[in-house]
């Protein structure tokens, strides 16, 4: 697997575009396309709030379906949720723009949006944006980009990645973006994300390998514990590689499976990383666990709580606090026998060993934890199994970010 330039045009067949709409910002793009030349099989999992947002709803209907789609329409700043009737008519509205902008089928036609719940979307700009999106679409890597610009809310920075593989001796490739930088803790954000490939595999097995990835990368991002109405994650694949389509779990599944990993897990950590108001990216690491799913229980809980996030602002090794988180995840687990190590691009730091702390140096840790990404490693002494969680530290400009969001 190589690592490239690029998201979700790198694939061959796909193209993107963006456009400054006036959904709800001025002076900045909020509108994107994500278009195949070639009719797609399509995968994606949803928010799992029973509060839904329309296109949450349009769009399970649509991958659940033998539908081909070919096109994906994203708004940023207006979230269409909580919208009621109203809401589901402006997703058809603007399936129905991009039918006749694109000449394609109204029933494939994928769309999402973000932002502020509760507000209606202005339809006379989307479909006006769909029509100059059409018409800006375009192959390249910066194409590409400008879309992951388009649909981000409160991100710092554009979110994409892109790798490429070999499948049947063709180049296969695999490339997405997402946005996601508060209400974060996908249970499938307000969380966005599309990923594209050339691949040809079926239907089943495309969404077998999504549900599966995504339990183990969006699922175990939080930035505040909120899961949202909107979260999506969309996958397309056009076959334009030309491999030899996959229908069987052999050796080119286990192949593309891990390509669709590592770009989903990339997304998934830019996300946790770009938390409102974060300086550095938390990530946690529970070893030697009974199962994995204890060991994921226990990580996202130390990932999630308010006080260890709020140490890591502080660079303060409060190990107490990460100890407490996992005691109280539900997970079962010996706290006489857990280890805990730091570690960052400034060093590695064992804090303490069968739950009770060495003779460590503050100082060091402190440099240790000052770096922008910090990881905890919780050896339990179960067993063989692991699992990772990422998150964030907790700063006060999370506060102010969003005590004033909606107006």
């Amino acid at each position: 697997m190589k690592v490239i330039k690029g998201g979700v045009t790198a694939a061959k067949g796909f193209s993107a575009a963006a456009v400054a709409a006036k959904i709800k910002y001025e002076g900045r793009t909020d509108m994107a396309m994500v278009y195949s030349k070639e009719p797609c099989v399509s995968a994606g999992t949803f928010t799992k709030n029973i509060v839904k947002a329309a296109p949450v709803k349009w769009d399970r209907d649509v991958v659940y379906s033998d539908a081909k789609p070919q096109v994906v329409v994203v708004n940023s700043g207006i979230a269409n949720a909580c919208t009621g009737e109203e809401g589901m008519g402006y997703c058809k509205e603007t399936a129905r723009a991009c039918a006749k902008a694109l000449q394609v089928e109204e029933a494939g036609v994928l769309v999402a949006s973000t932002g502020v719940i509760g507000m209606q979307l202005p339809i006379d700009r989307i479909c006006s944006g769909v029509n100059a999106l059409a018409k800006e679409l375009d192959e390249s890597i910066a194409a590409g980009n400008k879309a992951a610009k388009a649909i981000m809310t409160t991100d710092t920075h554009e979110k994409e990645v892109a790798v490429t593989i070999e499948l049947d001796g063709k180049e296969v490739t695999v490339g997405g973006m997402s946005k996601g930088s508060g209400m974060i803790h996908p249970d499938m954000c307000t969380m966005l994300g599309f990923v594209t490939t050339d691949a040809a595999i079926s239907k089943q097995l495309l969404q077998e390998a999504v549900s599966e990835i995504v339990s183990d990368t969006f699922n175990m991002i939080s930035v505040d514990g909120d899961t949202s109405t909107n979260d999506t994650l969309l996958v397309l694949a056009n076959g334009m590689a030309h491999n030899a389509e996959i229908t069987e779990k052999n050796e080119d599944y286990k192949k593309l499976y891990e390509a669709l990993l590592y770009v989903n897990e990339e997304l998934a950590k830019m996300m946790a990383g770009d938390g409102e108001g974060a300086t550095a990216l938390f990530e946690v690491k529970v070893i030697h666990a009974k199962t994995k799913e204890e060991a994921k229980v226990i990580s996202k809980s130390v990932i999630t709580s308010s006080l260890t996030k709020a140490a890591i602002f502080g660079h303060d090794a409060n190990w107490g606090r990460i100890l407490c988180a996992m005691g109280y995840s539900g997970a079962q687990f010996d706290p006489e026998r857990v280890d805990l190590t730091f570690e960052s691009a400034a060093g590695s730091m064992q804090i303490i060993e069968d739950g009770v702390a060495l003779d460590y140096s503050e100082e060091e840790a402190t440099k240790i934890l000052s770096e922008p990404k910090v990881t905890v490693i919780a050896d339990i002494k179960q067993g063989t199994e692991t699992a990772t969680a990422w998150g964030c530290d907790l700063t006060y400009d999370y506060v102010k970010i969003n005590a004033d969001y909606r107006s």
